[in-house]
């Protein structure tokens, strides 16, 4: 076989596979600046369970199911077809519906050959008594095997009967992610939260989260888990959370 020839297979063959990696996620509390390829689609599934303890223990488990599509190479749309939750506290459990969402990242410059990978999101929610719009400056940057990532995020809710409560959110989300081999990736996660009721801020809410990720990938598919405890004393926030998103490709 030719050298030149040689040469090709094994270039193809390393595209192949960073493609079939290329929606993988590292993260869970945060997005990463790249999008999926034109014409490409991805079934997402979210599970988080937070846990309180103290008077206000309680334990809820969240269910969102997430069709990713690439519209262009540049521009990603999704659908949360129905997000839903299990709660248990004291007084009560259940399961409730509570949205469905559509989702927007356009992608601006390259985490890796940029000097920083930029993007931008917004989401829209509506539930039942529940209007929620995010919005979300996404920055990233690759050092070889190191990812680092940097998510500012700002949320306004609309919920109640006539929509009448409100409440606003600011929150800083910051990443790091080692990739120890190819199909294995470990890292941490923290979280900033500044909370807004009324879009007020006399109550001065502020909530910090910090916890390790690990990310498995292989083929078409991936699986990523993050574990967050809280390192503030906030009454009815969770004192831990847990997060899985399992992927596949189409």
């Amino acid at each position: 076989m030719k050298p030149a020839l040689r040469v090709g297979i094994f270039v193809a063959a390393i595209l192949s596979a960073l493609s079939s990696f290329g929606g993988a996620r590292h993260f869970t509390f945060l997005y990463e600046a790249n999008t999926s390829a034109s014409g490409s689609l991805e079934l997402e599934n979210w599970v988080t369970w937070r846990h309180a303890t103290g008077p206000g223990r309680f334990d809820q488990v969240e269910f969102r199911h997430e069709l990713e599509y690439g519209v262009t190479d540049k521009l990603q749309a999704s659908i949360y077809l129905a997000d839903w939750f299990y709660k248990s506290d004291p007084e009560q459990s259940g399961s409730t519906y509570s949205d469905t969402a559509v989702e927007l990242i356009y992608n601006f410059t390259n985490p890796v050959v940029d000097p920083v990978g930029l993007s931008i999101y917004g989401e829209l929610r509506v539930g039942d008594r529940l209007i929620e719009l995010e919005s979300k400056l996404i920055s990233q940057k690759n050092f070889g095997p190191l990812i680092l990532a940097y998510n500012a995020t700002l949320e306004s809710v609309w919920e109640g009967s006539d929509l009448a409560e409100r409440e606003g959110e600011f929150i800083q989300a910051l990443g790091a992610s080692y990739e120890i081999s190819p199909r294995v990736s470990a890292g941490i996660e923290l979280l900033h939260e500044f909370v807004f009721p009324e879009w007020r801020d006399t109550e001065k809410i502020r909530n910090f989260f910090v916890g390790p990720n690990v990310s498995y990938r292989r083929g078409n598919w991936f699986v990523t888990i993050t574990a967050l405890a809280q390192a503030t004393d906030t009454q009815d926030e969770p004192d831990f959370q847990l997060r899985t998103i399992f992927g596949m490709g189409f």
